[in-house]
């Protein structure tokens, strides 16, 4: 087949999850049937890329659209780019977008090439109230841009159980187009690597245990839960927070200060890297952290759990999404119940009574070491057995196939 991928991050410019869950999956495409399949792979960005059976092209912002001063920057310079991808596209059997910011280009071409359209819901802007803060009204553009994908899509993949029933109860589209399939990991990148010097790189000591935060600067990874938990918390430990690209200038300085609180208050030691980590020295982290903590208030799946679980460190999360499918209670980590307010802001209907029993929970797993190796190596065993990006490839080759018909 000749298959086109349509995505906002690539490498090198990848931020999230749905980043990562694009690379792995064109790389493990490019393999499959002996490598039969050619795939090009249209993403913002300035990539310019030819392998074997695959062509990455990226596309930056328009210099007309920089130099205006617009109301809604980020919204017009996504659409521009989707029209020139749309335009870009040729001599395809199978158009897979992913994420709101390619749905435009997605929709386009299907009806240009008059080929079936297939979208990957990474999460679902209804379920991301906060990103108005960044997003100003074109939240409400990307909600729209999201349903029409939907809605025209011929097949939607979901990347957990609980994704498929938020799809079908927010969108009129039918069981029957609607598949999960879950994210993966690569286990040979992501295993168990000790090394002590990474630590002193990012300011950690060595002989005392720490707990690992890792996502973006957002309301959805519920990071300000995370420090009000350590104001309950007994036991002592280190928190190493790899949390960068916030979403507002705002959101940044209210997390600065649940921070000071902390160190203030119960003089705990908190460090804060603010750059992204790259995988050489984020394993090592994941591998040497007595826990890893995941406090989302929205996870469709969460790759960051499993990244963890891969190099053998228990998970603490809030049972949130997808969460659950990954994280088995008591065997791999610990789940923290998690109820929704139903406001607006996404916090928990009671956001002290969370934190304290997210702070229940590591210091369960901190009073325990023996407990916490015993779940590491179940959580490597369940990695290894259950989300390889080899059947995950397989599967989306046969939603492509089965979108024929």
């Amino acid at each position: 087949m000749n298959i086109l991928i349509l995505t906002n991050e690539y490498p090198p410019h990848i931020y999230g999850g749905a980043g990562v869950h694009v690379d792995h999956l064109v790389r493990e495409m490019e393999r499959c049937n002996g490598g039969c399949h050619r795939i090009q792979v249209l993403c913002f960005g300035n990539q310019r890329e030819t392998r074997t059976n695959s062509l990455v092209t990226g596309f930056g912002s328009s210099e007309a659209i920089a130099a205006m001063d617009l109301k809604q920057p980020k919204i017009a310079d996504t659409l521009y780019r989707n029209i020139v991808m749309a335009g870009a596209a040729a001599n395809a059997d199978v158009v897979h977008c992913h994420t709101w910011y390619t749905h435009l280009a997605g929709c386009l071409i299907k009806q240009l090439l008059q080929i079936p359209l297939v979208v990957t819901t990474h999460s679902l802007e209804p379920h991301r109230p906060w990103k108005k803060e960044q997003l100003g009204n074109g939240y409400y553009v990307a909600g729209w841009l999201e349903k029409t994908a939907l809605v025209n899509a011929d097949r939607i993949i979901a990347v957990s159980r609980a994704m498929q029933d938020d799809i079908l109860n927010l969108y009129d589209v039918g069981k029957a187009r609607v598949q999960v399939i879950h994210n993966g990991i690569d286990t040979e990148l992501y295993r168990p690597i000790h090394q002590p010097e990474v630590l002193s790189r990012y300011g950690i000591e060595s002989n005392k245990p720490y707990v690992l935060f890792v996502g973006r600067v957002t309301r959805q990874k519920g990071i300000v839960h995370l420090l009000r938990a350590l104001q309950y918390v007994e036991t002592d430990f280190q928190t190493v927070l790899c949390a960068d690209a916030p979403d507002t200038p705002q959101y940044a300085k209210e997390v600065e200060a649940e921070m000071l609180k902390v160190r203030a208050n119960k003089g705990k030691k908190v460090i804060w890297v603010r750059e992204m980590v790259p995988a050489e020295f984020l394993i090592p982290l994941y591998t040497q952290a007595a826990i890893f903590i995941c406090p989302s208030v929205y996870e469709p799946f969460g790759i960051i759990n499993l990244e963890a679980m891969a190099c053998g460190t228990p998970v603490v999360a809030s049972s949130v999404g997808g969460i659950p499918e990954v994280v088995l209670h008591d065997k791999t980590g610990l789940l923290v119940p998690f109820e929704p307010s139903g406001s607006a802001d996404a916090e928990p209907k009671h956001p002290e009574g969370f934190a304290q029993n997210l702070a229940a929970a590591i210091d369960m797993l901190m009073e325990s070491p023996d407990r916490r190796i015993d779940m590491g190596a179940a959580a490597r065993q369940r990695v290894e057995e259950r989300f390889s990006w080899r059947s995950i490839a397989r599967q989306t080759l046969e939603i492509y196939e089965r979108s024929h018909f």
